[in-house]
């Protein structure tokens, strides 16, 4: 009788034991499992990774605070899986004290009115977990999800750096530990060795706008085990975010927003460590760097540039960006594609037509980390380089392109005709002896209200007739301008746009009067790093591009080029009255157009 429960314990004679719980794929993409989606049984741990710096000046190595969740097969039947894994500055809370931003009212070259520096986000030792982001998603599909907090915030040791090493290097020790090459401990301090026997290695990191600047960051490391990457409106280049060619200017949405106020934003490490981090960092290295009189590049900004580090990627990268993203530019994610498309990384690009943020379509994404992390051949890198929502298309329903900008698109140069002071004329004809057209600074006129208005000493606007069909604009136009300042320096902004101008129906809806737009300082004309000297009355000439695009303008729209000084969304606000002098004979833009010149000719009435 002793011997029944022991009997019952074990399989029947002849019949089959119980089969393992394992991942399904069907489609090319993990598929939901019963097994795996049963919530009640996923373990769930947080532990600290231990890193190879120390940014809090204790002695010790920095440890970050890593959460995980995984199914119970990982322990019961003893599988292997891979991860999904999110990091970033942002889980403990944020600051958003707007009254702590830079006051914008500065003469360009000026010196700033100093700033107040916010108290970071209140310090909570007690937090046990990090985040359920993408843990309903992906952990029923069979991937373990790990969330890490960056350095110097949440229960993650260090200080906060806004771009600095410790940023790339924090999640390259995560996956480090994931692979077996780290120490995971039970605490901050001590603690048991907590290891991670439970994944096969191969990691896939995604996340948007900070928290998808990070994968970028670790992928630049060039980490073992790091597979594959997803960044969704990353910022890629710290001076491109808060610079435009030399000229101080802020991310849409953060008027007067900077490194500093970033840095108190994110601070919500231990409360007992910030003084020592806001002394060495905010009130040290970045105050020493930031530089917000000349905007010039430096030595600070290269260490926050992505750019520089491009060629440590080896993680199959599929990035996603909005063309109306005025927060984190869409140069950022045009940069890393343009970089990486022949360097043999598997890549693809989903571009929209909205702004900040946008994941790809979930099929996309499945199947860029079912072939990546779990070695499903589904032919995802092979094909369509580049997929781009259409104007009026839904964001899961993108057009392929073989890559972007699209391969048929070829510059063609516009040049001016007088009369922009109401609107002047756009076309490939160059005009001789236009002579010069002026106009002057005024911060206060917002830039959709200089496009609408039929005249304006304000602006100047050059644009070609209506158009008799579609034209489709396809990578980064770049405009030269010939032109002389009142005073030794101000600021410069270029638009080009689809006339008439018509606002949004929403704050959601992308505004197809803007095609695209930059900003320039003309004192940065042969550098960005060193200032040449503008002589008031003097004309200089300055050539840069404007944001990267892809867009069908459509037939009865007019093409414009828009001219003027301060943008009173983005710039920094000087006192009006600064006059501009446009030669027009000097400046042009060249526009990349899909068909090139014969397409445009046939779309385009003379002006």
């Amino acid at each position: 009788m002793r011997l029944a429960p022991l009997l019952l314990a074990l399989p029947l004679a002849g019949l089959p034991a119980q089969a393992p719980t394992l991942p399904v794929f069907r489609d090319g993409q993990a598929q939901v499992v019963p097994g795996f989606a049963d919530s009640t049984g996923w373990i769930r741990q947080h532990l600290w990774v231990e890193t190879g710096f120390d940014t809090d000046g204790d002695g010790r190595p920095d440890r970050v605070h890593v959460d995980v969740t995984r199914p119970r097969q990982t322990d019961t039947e003893g599988l292997k899986l891979p991860v999904i894994y999110e990091t970033s500055p942002y889980f403990a809370g944020t600051g958003n004290d707007r009254s702590k931003l830079w006051d914008v009212h500065q003469e360009v070259g000026g010196d700033p009115r100093p700033r107040v520096s916010q108290e970071g986000p209140p310090f909570r030792p007690d937090r046990t977990r990090i985040s359920n982001t993408f843990v309903t998603t992906w952990v029923p599909r069979g991937f373990i999800v790990v969330h890490s907090e960056s350095p110097g915030t949440g229960l993650s040791q260090g200080c906060p750096t806004v771009g600095g090493p410790n940023e790339e290097l924090a999640p390259k020790a995560v996956i480090d530990w994931l692979n077996g090459r780290a120490r995971g401990f039970t605490s901050p301090t001590g603690g048991d060795p907590v290891t991670a026997d439970w994944t096969t290695g191969k990691v896939g990191m995604t996340g948007t706008s900070y928290n998808g600047t990070l994968p970028l960051a670790a992928a630049t490391t060039g980490v073992e085990g790091l597979e594959a990457i997803i960044p969704v409106s990353p910022n890629t280049s710290y001076w491109h975010y808060y610079r435009s060619n030399g000229l101080v200017r802020h991310p849409g949405g953060w008027l007067g927003e900077d490194m500093d106020f970033l840095y108190d934003f994110i601070n919500s490490g231990d409360s007992a460590k910030r003084d020592y981090c806001n002394a060495t960092v905010r009130d040290g290295e970045i105050a020493a760097g930031r530089d917000r009189v000349s905007g010039d590049w430096n030595d600070f900004w290269a260490d926050r540039d992505y750019w520089l580090k491009l060629g440590g990627i080896t993680a199959a990268t599929l990035m996603a960006h909005g063309f109306n993203d005025w927060n984190v530019m869409p140069l950022h994610t045009g940069h890393v594609v343009e970089a990486l498309k022949d360097t043999g990384v598997p890549l693809r690009v989903y571009w929209h037509q909205g702004g900040h943020g946008g994941e790809p379509p979930f099929d996309m994404m499945n199947r860029w980390f079912t072939r990546f992390l779990f070695g499903v051949h589904n032919g995802v890198e092979q094909g369509p380089q580049a997929w781009i929502v259409r104007e009026d298309a839904a964001r899961d329903a993108p057009t392929p392109y073989a890559t972007w900008p699209n391969p048929a698109a070829s510059p063609v140069t516009l040049h001016l005709t007088a009369g922009g002071g109401a609107i002047g004329g756009l076309g490939m004809a160059p005009a001789q002896g236009q002579g010069t057209e002026g106009f002057v600074d005024d911060v206060a006129i917002g830039a959709d209200s200089l496009a609408k208005l039929p005249a304006s000493p304000h602006r100047l606007v050059y644009a070609t007739g209506e158009l008799r069909q579609p034209v489709h604009l396809s990578g980064t136009a770049r405009v030269t301008v010939r032109i002389a300042l009142s005073k030794s320096a101000a600021n410069l902004s270029v638009y080009l746009v689809a006339l008439p101008w018509e606002d949004p129906a929403s704050r959601r809806q992308s505004n197809f009067s803007l095609i695209t737009r930059e900003w320039a300082d003309l004192r940065n004309r042969h550098s960005v790093s060193e200032e040449s000297a503008v002589v008031p009355g003097t004309f200089y000439d300055m050539t840069f591009d404007l944001q990267p695009d892809d867009q069908v303008i459509p037939a009865g729209k007019r093409i414009g080029l828009m001219i003027f000084s301060s943008d009173r969304d983005f710039t920094l606000w000087p006192e009006p009255g600064t006059e501009l002098m446009l030669d027009l004979d000097g400046t042009s833009i060249s526009v990349p157009v899909v068909g090139g010149e014969e397409a445009w000719a046939r779309a385009v009435e003379a002006p």
